[in-house]
């Protein structure tokens, strides 16, 4: 499929206009910092009064959570158009039952750990579907709604694999790819930051903590608002 093609699928994903209500993704390879920096964003954004709510993917109801488990401890492989309706059911019902009644209120931000640009990154280009397979299983409502800004921690691959050893831990499904699979990944990361370049701001993961969030920080006032 051609970039013309692509971008006419990315017309079917529009901003949200709630009022004063903010949709925040954080995106990156394993290793890329996410989880850390959601915590110090989140602890800033209560600091300034604001109302934060934290959902991950897959997960964020007891039917994600179910849908989480069954992908991410598979002993087996699971098919790549498998993966992509997997991921979208479980990010349909968090939004349907927990994001959209939020974002219906006023004064409010969801953070999401993960959204559409995953499931680009990992079953549209390291899963080999292409990323116009991904857009089209997500151009409906409500899949089709985009976050106001998307933090892309873009790490390179030795950083991902050094921070992914020095942790230890069991590793999942997903965990236990290949350099060649989390290399496609980032090749996958950096497609998406292109096509929604608007939305995307790509934030330097390879620096400490506290230069990152100081990126975020200063993407967040100029993208979003100011506080």
């Amino acid at each position: 499929m051609t970039n013309l093609d692509l971008n006419e699928l990315k017309t079917y994903f529009k901003p949200n206009n709630y009022k004063n209500t903010y949709l925040i993704s954080f995106e990156g390879i394993e290793g890329s910092g996410k989880s850390t920096q959601i915590q110090k964003f989140t602890e800033y954004l209560k600091s300034k009064g604001q109302s934060v709510h934290y959902f991950r993917e897959p997960g964020g109801t007891k039917f994600g959570e179910k849908l989480r488990e069954a992908i991410l401890e598979s002993e087996s492989p699971v098919h790549p158009l498998a993966e992509a309706n997997l991921f979208a059911a479980s990010r349909a019902q968090l939004l349907f039952e927990k994001v959209i009644p939020l974002l219906e209120k006023e004064n409010q931000i969801v953070i999401l750990d993960r959204f559409i640009d995953s499931s680009l990154a990992y079953q549209g280009i390291a899963r080999n579907l292409g990323m116009e397979t991904i857009l089209e299983l997500h151009k409906r409502y409500p899949l089709n709604l985009t976050p106001h800004c998307t933090f892309y921690l873009q790490i390179d691959l030795e950083t991902s694999l050094e921070r992914q050893n020095a942790r230890g831990n069991e590793k999942d499904y997903f965990e236990k790819e290949n350099t060649g699979f989390y290399q496609s990944l980032i090749d996958g990361y950096n497609g998406a930051s292109e096509l929604f370049k608007e939305r995307i701001s790509i934030i330097n993961g390879n620096t400490d903590q506290d230069a990152v969030f100081n990126q975020i920080i200063t993407e967040f006032n100029k993208k979003v608002v100011n506080l």
